[in-house]
């Protein structure tokens, strides 16, 4: 049997902030933007590629914007994918080299923290 993770909430405090730091500026896909009710907002969007998609919105229960850290998301070149972010704006650390793969990191709006990883080459 598959268990596949394919949702992670990510707590905003401004979620039409968010959403365009996520669609405009990294690039994720807006799948879905529903307002059930004066209080309750649901927004998915997932990174390129990707089979794992995040949510933010409003009435949802979740932890204080901006506490979320470790997201990662695996990229084919960590060079050209950093590129890609500065080219949008986004504020993105250097490539750092570690054994375990090459990193970029940023935060969104709120401080949630991601990183882009390529993964190293072993022979």
């Amino acid at each position: 049997m598959d268990w596949k993770l394919e949702l992670v909430s990510v707590p905003v405090s401004d979620v039409d902030r968010a959403k365009a730091f996520y669609t405009d500026q990294v690039g994720f896909h807006a799948d879905h933007d529903h307002q059930v009710t004066d209080e309750l907002r649901f927004v998915q969007l997932t990174p390129p590629g990707s089979a794992c998609s995040i949510a933010i919105g409003t009435g949802l229960p979740q932890a204080e914007p901006g506490s979320v850290r470790g997201l990662q998301i695996v990229v084919a070149d960590v060079a050209a994918a950093r590129a890609e972010l500065v080219g949008r704006g986004v504020e993105v650390s250097e490539v750092q080299e570690f054994p375990w793969g090459s990193f970029v990191f940023f935060s969104d709006p709120d401080g949630n923290g991601w990183a882009l990883q390529q993964l190293p080459v072993y022979s």
